[in-house]
This record gives C-alpha cells, sequence and structure tokens, in this order.
C-alpha cells in the first residue's frame, strides 16, 4: 500500500527552489567542461543528472527560473569565444536568447516528471516510459533551440559533446540526435532506479544495464572503401579577421605562399579555406589569373572560398576551380550566421545598437544549390563554417553520393579561444556519424584530415602556415545515422510531445 501511494501522490519538488537553481548552475559548469577545450565528455552524465534532479517537481515558474539559470550561464560558458573581438554586448545577447530559449523548451520536462508519474504509475511506466520521453522532450529542445529563430543555433547539442569517447560511433546508427536522446534516456533511468530503489529487484536494472552496454560497445556503422583522393589543404594564416588590417591581394598571397611547397607534387584537389580570397574572383581577372596560375602548377582543381556577388546579392560562395580559369561549380553557404553575416530585421536591430550593426555592411543569402561538386567524377560533400552543425547540409551531401566531405572555415575572428577547437569536434562527430573521411580546413587553424572513424590522420596547429597532403580515403554506402537520422528526429519530437499531452489527459482522468 505504500509502494502504491508513493508512485501515485503528486509529484513533490526533489529540492527546494535554492538548491534547484544552484543545481542549475553547477549543471551548467559541468555541461561546459564536456566540450572542448576541455573535453571531458563524461562530464555532460552528471550535468544531465544535476539538471533533471532540480526539473523533477517544479511548476511552471520554478522550472523556468530553473531553466534560465542554466541555459544562460551554459551558454555564456559555451560561446564566450564571441566576445573576442566586439565585446559583451553581442556574447550577452546571444547568452541571454538562447538561455531563454532553452528555459521555455525545459519546461515540458518538468510537466511531464509531475503528469506522468500519475498518468503511468505502474513500474514500467516510472523506469521505461518516464525516462523515454524525458529523453524525447530533452531532443525536442534540441531541434527546437538548433532551429528558431533566423535558422536557430544548433551548437550545443548534447551527442556533439561525444566526438572523443567511445560513444560517438553510436551516431553512425542513429545519427546525432539519436545519441543525443540515447545518453539522456540512461541518466533519466538511473535516476527514476535510484528514486524507486529499484536495485532491490535485480531484472529492474536488466533495461538500464542494456542500455549502458549499447552506448559503451556499439561498433562503427560499416561503411565500403571506394578508393583514394590525394588531397592538398592549404592553411594560410593570413589576415582574414574582420578587423585585420590587410594590404591588397594579401589573404591569396599567404594562401600562394603556403601553397607553393606543394608544386610538383602529385594532387588530385587543392582545398582553400573559406575566406581563402581577397574578393569575388569573378568580378577581379588579378584574382582569377592568379588561381588559374596556381591549378595549372599544382595540376588539380582549385577548391576556393569568397563573397560572390549574383543578381544584385550576395553570396558566402564555395567554387571548383579549373585549370583553364573556370568555375562551373559552386555551392553557396546554407545558413549565413546572423548578426555575423546579415542582420535579419535590420532596422529593429540598427535601433538597439546602430554601432555594431553598421560593422555588418553586407547581407548574404542563402544558398540554395547543392552541397557538392564533381572532381573527375568523385563527388565531394561541401559545408562551408558554421554549416558543419547543420544536418540538413550534411545529409543532402551524403545522399548526393558524397564519397568525401571537406569543410572550409575561417576562424580568424575568435583566434585564441574554443571556437575553432568546438567546430572542430563537431567536424570529427561527422566523420563518424556519417562513415566518411573530412578534410578540415581553415584560414588560421587548427586544420586536420580526419579518418572515418574519427582519428586524425594530420594536422596543422592554429596561427601557423602550412599545407597537408594526404591521400584520403573515399568511402561509399550510407550509414544508419544518415539514413535514419530524420526519421528518428521527427519521431522523437512528436512522440515526445504527444506523450506529454496523453499523460496530461490521464493525469487529469485519474
Amino acid at each position: 500500500m505504500d509502494g502504491m501511494t508513493s508512485k501515485t501522490a503528486p509529484q513533490r519538488a526533489l529540492l527546494p527552489l535554492w538548491a534547484a537553481v544552484l543545481a542549475a548552475g553547477l549543471a551548467a559548469l559541468v555541461m561546459n567542461l564536456a566540450y572542448p577545450e576541455a573535453a571531458i565528455w563524461i562530464f555532460a552524465f552528471p550535468a544531465t543528472a544535476l539538471l533533471l534532479l532540480a526539473l523533477i517537481g517544479r511548476r511552471f515558474g520554478g522550472a523556468l527560473l530553473v531553466g534560465l539559470v542554466y541555459g544562460i550561464l551554459f551558454f555564456g560558458l559555451l560561446v564566450s569565444w564571441t566576445s573576442r573581438y566586439l565585446g559583451p554586448i553581442p556574447w550577452a545577447a546571444l547568452s541571454v536568447v538562447e538561455g531563454v530559449l532553452t528555459a521555455i523548451a525545459l519546461i515540458p520536462i518538468a510537466l511531464a516528471y509531475r503528469w506522468l508519474p500519475k498518468a503511468f504509475p505502474g513500474t514500467a511506466g516510472r523506469l521505461l516510459g518516464l525516462p523515454t520521453v524525458v529523453a524525447a522532450l530533452w531532443v525536442g529542445r534540441e531541434l527546437f533551440v538548433g532551429s528558431w529563430p533566423y535558422g536557430g543555433f544548433p551548437w550545443a547539442r548534447i551527442g556533439m559533446s561525444q566526438a572523443e569517447s567511445p560513444l560517438a560511433s553510436v551516431s553512425s546508427w542513429v545519427g546525432v540526435s539519436g545519441l543525443s536522446f540515447l545518453m539522456v534516456l540512461v541518466v533519466a533511468m538511473l535516476i527514476e532506479v535510484v528514486r524507486l530503489r529499484a536495485w532491490r529487484r535485480p531484472l529492474r536494472l536488466i533495461a538500464p544495464a542494456a542500455l549502458v552496454v549499447v552506448l559503451l560497445f556499439t561498433p562503427l556503422f560499416p561503411t565500403a572503401t571506394s578508393g583514394s583522393m590525394r588531397i592538398a589543404a592549404v592553411q594560410g594564416n593570413g589576415p582574414t579577421g574582420y578587423f585585420d588590417d590587410r594590404e591588397p591581394f594579401a589573404v591569396i598571397q599567404a594562401q600562394t605562399e603556403a601553397t607553393a611547397p606543394l608544386y610538383g607534387e602529385d594532387v588530385d584537389l587543392l582545398v582553400w579555406p573559406e575566406g581563402s580570397l581577397d574578393a569575388d574572383p569573378f568580378q577581379s581577372d588579378a584574382l582569377a589569373r592568379r588561381m588559374t596560375l596556381i591549378a595549372n602548377r599544382i595540376d588539380a582543381p582549385l577548391l576556393a572560398n569568397a563573397p560572390t556577388g549574383r543578381d544584385d546579392r550576395f553570396f558566402n560562395t564555395s567554387m571548383l576551380w579549373n585549370l583553364d580559369g573556370t568555375a562551373r561549380q559552386l555551392h553557396d553557404k546554407r545558413h549565413p550566421v546572423p548578426f555575423g553575416e546579415y542582420v535579419p530585421d535590420r532596422p529593429f536591430f540598427n535601433a538597439l545598437a546602430p554601432e555594431l550593426i553598421g560593422l555588418i555592411q553586407r547581407e548574404y543569402t542563402p544558398g540554395s544549390n547543392p552541397p557538392i561538386v564533381d572532381v573527375d567524377g568523385v563527388r565531394v560533400g561541401l559545408a562551408i563554417c558554421f554549416d558543419v552543425i547543420y544536418d540538413d547540409v550534411i545529409w543532402q551531401g551524403l545522399n548526393a553520393g558524397a564519397e568525401v566531405l571537406v569543410f572550409q572555415t575561417n576562424n580568424a575572428d575568435f583566434r585564441g579561444t574554443d571556437e575553432n577547437l568546438q567546430q572542430l569536434a563537431f567536424a570529427r562527430m561527422r566523420a563518424i556519424e556519417t562513415g566518411r573521411s573530412v578534410v578540415n580546413v581553415s584560414t588560421v587553424g587548427t586544420s586536420q584530415i580526419i579518418r572515418a572513424d574519427g582519428s586524425t590522420v594530420t594536422s596543422l596547429d592554429a596561427d601557423e602556415a602550412g599545407a597537408m597532403l594526404e591521400d584520403v580515403e573515399l568511402r561509399s554506402g550510407l550509414t544508419a545515422g544518415v539514413v535514419l537520422g530524420p526519421w528518428i528526429q521527427a519521431v522523437v519530437l512528436w512522440g515526445g510531445l504527444g506523450a506529454l499531452l496523453l499523460g496530461w489527459w490521464r493525469a487529469r482522468r485519474r
């Protein structure tokens, strides 16, 4: 009778509000340590547990406060690099906006902890049903924050923190969102095991124990070797930052000098990073001639990047420059960075911070052409800078037949911060998730060539000019993570919300 009463009684908060706020703050600090530079991947689990414990039994207002403390502090720590040149205003604005959105999206988790134990009071409901819904709502929060507003900011998905962990291979089966779901699921299960003292009946421990084994020992989803491509990637370390002083053609000169040691080598594709050209080569004969000269000296097409103008619009464009001086294959960045590459609702934000908004003169347009180029029959998938964190860009390239992935980025505005290391970890997760080699090249570093299992082939240190030349393995076949990823996201998102509504309805009836 006492056991049944404990299962059906209204859920009380486990922690007083002051303790829950402290737990949320500690969760933010610990979660930040799971991402680079510290990259202590296992810290993602206690951080998740602390946040869930702070939310259990909370009503709307308490859950909102807990979420605000966690969200604002976590993003404030994670993206502190945004203050590198522009000062505290952009950093504070991004942290507060993402923190508020996070807080709003955490409220359904608190509601699940209030409604579902009453709606489904049995042992299965507590040990399996409730944790499943909580994990689904967590992923739904990540998808919400990662897609809205202005295209979202999917920089902080918990699955992306596992680039250096044995759990990363799980993403090749269920995608990054699927990995996030399983990580939160095992934490939520263990919380319920402790709350119900389920260890007294060992059979109740089978599900969480099995899930831990799956997370730790799942092998990479197999893809097939389809040859190799000799790729050269050049990090020029030129003056590519927004506030860098530069002479005319200083950027391409830095890239040219760093490329020169490759002359005479056997190269199939030469890759330069984002922002590797000083201007639009389609509007500058001097740049076009230099690129044609380099392509001929290397005897391979040059994949470069520059701002380009077409039809009275500007694009962040990667182009495959051929030996004959033509560039027939272009890819425009799919997700320009709000307040970095364009200003949404410019009149409104200009009234708030005219000096900062005035710095952004050029308005980049989102691209619509596919993120892929064909190099002598080998299809190369592309992602420009922040596009690496958007699933749609990566999946489209893979579905178009990409056998290798090339990520071009310019980290010059974040020298000496964790931004490049975080982005590099995301690139490594993409290699594991997709079963593809990744060439990640930056203007200023750190640049790496990464195998399909996430291991590093070669790298260039930050703030140093240099070139990488490797026989990069090509692979074919889609991983389950690529094929099932969109479906898993849809099922988890709508399934979590549907289960929450069902729990509310049953709880009211009971």
